[in-house]
């Protein structure tokens, strides 16, 4: 038999070899890369492997070398292995938001633990410390800035650039804004949140800033990797309740963050007590420092404590940070002090007030 013709045999035997599992053989499933055949029967079959544990590579190369052998004419079968070249799926390049000097995410791994009001209180504490500052309301679902911060006026565009509206003394844009109603649901798929995140981002005339926060939804899903992937952020901020339970959501936070080589600032826990105004006595309501023990086990910094106090909600229902409705109260100080914390870790270089 000759070269041609026993490489066209070779050819139809392995077609009898199927993958291990399967009813499929492996030249449908595109496993042979080539067959070689010479003049004295010699025949090397290569074989290209993906991700293919060792027992299915051996099952497969054992099954070859058996249907072979049994040809007429075939002196010997070399089988040899080679690998597919995986395509790596297209990730774009973080790049800075023009005319801002840091980006701060503000994050948490469940609702409920008031992420949106650290991200705007963090946000004007920066402010009152000399800060140009901006805030990029990014929780589609749920946005909460247009209520919690008296605005003047709304977003306007020159048919390129969106242009943030003042909120007081900052910059404050929310897909809020764009929703016919208060009370209307968004109901969206991945793509047109993921497209609302990147519009938020790259269309808004943000310059100039010292800082811009960003209060993104809760959990882990596309809103989250949108910014991710697409911004260079200076870091994050997880924002946790004081329960022990919360170190497990706090380290979901955690290793979304440093999973996309995006430092975490540290881990701020909301609702720590309650000092009664009359008696002073203070109760732990949920707990106590199941923050700090968060970031001590997971290695970051812990941030600050964030009491209860019922202004903080009203001023919020009003529109109105903290620092205008309890100017004196323990939870100012404990955001002017988070704001110092996150100034020293991201310093810019000078305050512009």
């Amino acid at each position: 038999m000759d070269a041609a013709k026993l490489r066209e045999t070779v050819l139809s035997r392995l077609k009898t070899v199927t993958y291990p599992g399967f009813s499929r053989d492996i030249v449908s499933f595109g496993m042979i890369r080539d067959v070689a055949v010479d003049d004295q029967g010699r025949v090397t079959v290569t074989i290209v492997y993906s991700t293919e544990p060792d027992r299915i590579r051996q099952a497969i190369e054992q099954a070859v070398v058996q249907v072979i052998q049994g040809i007429q004419d075939v002196q010997s079968v070399e089988v040899r292995a080679t690998h597919r070249e995986m395509a790596r799926p297209s990730v774009p390049q973080k790049q800075p938001v023009p005319g801002v000097q840091h980006v701060i995410a503000v994050a948490s791994a469940k609702g409920g633990v008031g992420k949106s009001t650290v991200a705007v209180n963090l946000a004007y504490a920066l402010k009152e410390l000399g800060y140009a500052v901006g805030l990029l309301d990014a929780d589609i679902y749920g946005p909460s800035a247009p209520i919690m911060l008296k605005t003047e006026g709304e977003p306007t565009t020159d048919g390129r650039r969106i242009f943030p509206v003042p909120a007081m003394g900052l910059k404050m844009i929310s897909i809020g804004f764009f929703l016919p109603t208060e009370d209307q649901a968004l109901i969206w798929r991945g793509p047109m949140v993921m497209k609302a995140v990147h519009q938020l981002v790259w269309d808004v005339e943000w310059a100039s800033l010292d800082y811009l926060v960003v209060d993104l939804p809760p959990g882990t899903g596309d809103a989250q990797l949108t910014l991710l992937q697409e911004v260079q952020l200076s870091g994050a901020i997880i924002v946790t309740t004081p329960q022990r339970v919360a170190l497990v959501d706090a380290r979901k936070g955690v290793t979304m963050f440093r999973r996309l080589e995006t430092s975490v600032l540290g881990i701020v826990e909301n609702m720590s007590y309650f000092q009664c105004p009359k008696c002073g006595e203070v109760y732990e309501i949920f707990d106590r420092r199941g923050g700090f023990h968060a970031a001590k086990m997971l290695g970051v910094p812990f941030l600050g404590e964030i009491p209860i106090e019922p202004r903080l909600r009203e001023g919020a229902d009003r529109g109105e940070p903290v620092f205008l409705c309890a100017p004196d109260s323990e939870v100012t100080r404990a955001f002017m002090e988070i704001a110092r914390k996150v100034v020293d870790a991201l310093p810019v270089p000078s305050a512009r007030q």
